[in-house]
């Protein structure tokens, strides 16, 4: 039995059963009427005063109860609707392999279900094609990036090239490195996207990373005389991957130092939060248009075109980083007023002592 068929005989069912009831009281009390006007126990207009009641007092709740029971036959109808919504609402890119489960009925849901599964399988296999393209692109592109970078190193030890030519060959060694830098962001989200690259879970004290990040920032800012502060960094340890946190803020503060007016200004700041941290990294630089804020986790979104030739990079810093973060369990934003100030906000959950010494304990031998 079809959905229609099902929701249209139970609204047929409401109404019929309802309409029977009202028709039945309405004529008995349409011969009680009728029997007192004949005998003469009642005047003519008492009988309509009383008939007028009747249709008030009964007929109008009928009608009432008549639209609740539809209401609720219609909605018991398409909950099916609103739970297939929900499930569908659920999948995200990494669960394209989760499936809905139909109810077995046959009707239009339980194809629409199917339609759905399938479809979900055929985009499971479309990304998981791509993502190995990606990474069989990246294996294959590396090779012949290393060549050419030994190539353009070694001509430029040799004290033959000198002038333009030794120019030149610096400007393409810098392009090969800016490939590099790109076909290994690449290989890296390929492999998180497939669930290949597993996380080493061990206590981290962050603060240190903040402080060693810190100082990186001051020496990238230095050629541009860009001031870096740290007005505060409690001590928090976190649960983690020591090697992919230090990238996360690697790319977090080059990203600031990078969009930056010259003489301008990074603010770092770590604090804690009960069970969870939360770093801070403001600068001053030409900020990113409101329009533009919801696209800055994008792959390859560059929020500054105008400035895109004058900054290295291939915008999947942030994309990175938000990896990273969601990796372990936190959450990372983005704020910006243009031609002011931009500040990204990480947090991160809080490692309890505790469990840092248990897991201490687990590696010890």
């Amino acid at each position: 039995m079809t959905l229609r068929t099902r929701i249209t005989l139970w609204h047929s069912s409401v109404l019929l059963v309802s309409l029977a009831v009202m028709a039945g009281v309405f004529h008995y009390e349409m011969q009680e009427q009728r029997q007192a006007l004949h005998a003469g126990q009642k005047p003519v207009d008492t009988v309509l005063e009383e008939t007028g009641e009747f249709v008030l007092y009964f007929g109008l709740p009928t009608a009432l109860l008549l639209l609740a029971g539809s209401a609720w036959f219609i909605r018991r109808g398409l909950m099916p609707v609103a739970r297939l919504t929900e499930a569908a609402e659920r999948i995200q890119l990494n669960q394209l392999q989760e499936r809905l489960s139909c109810r077995g009925t046959g009707d239009e849901l339980d194809r629409l279900t199917e339609v759905f599964n399938a479809m979900t399988a055929r985009l499971h296999e479309s990304f998981g094609r791509m993502r190995e393209f990606t990474l069989h692109a990246s294996h294959e592109l590396k090779t012949p990036l290393t060549i050419m970078r030994g190539v353009l190193e070694a001509n430029l030890r040799d004290g033959h090239c000198v002038g333009d030519q030794r120019e030149l060959l610096a400007g393409l060694l810098d392009e090969v490195h800016r490939l590099t830098k790109i076909v290994d962001s690449l290989a890296l989200l390929a492999k998180a996207d497939a669930g290949q690259l597993p996380l080493q879970r061990q206590p981290v004290q962050f603060d240190e990373l903040v402080r060693d990040s810190f100082a990186d920032a001051q020496a990238l800012g230095r050629p541009s005389q860009i001031e870096v502060k740290l007005s505060q960094c409690d001590a928090v340890l976190v649960g983690g991957d020591r090697h992919r946190l230090r990238q996360l803020l690697l790319n977090l503060t080059d990203n600031a130092i990078k969009h930056n007016w010259p003489q301008g200004r990074v603010d770092m700041a770590l604090t804690r939060h009960g069970d969870s941290l939360e770093l801070k990294i403001t600068n001053t630089g030409p900020g990113i248009a409101p329009e533009k804020l919801p696209r800055v986790f994008d792959r390859f979104f560059r929020g500054d075109p105008a400035h895109s030739s004058e900054i290295e990079g291939c915008g999947l810093g942030l994309t990175i980083a938000q990896w990273i973060v969601q990796a372990h369990g936190g959450d990372i934003r983005l704020a910006s007023e243009p031609d002011k100030l931009t500040t990204v906000s990480v947090r991160l959950p809080v490692q309890p002592v505790s469990e840092c010494h248990a897991s201490s304990s687990s590696r010890d031998p």
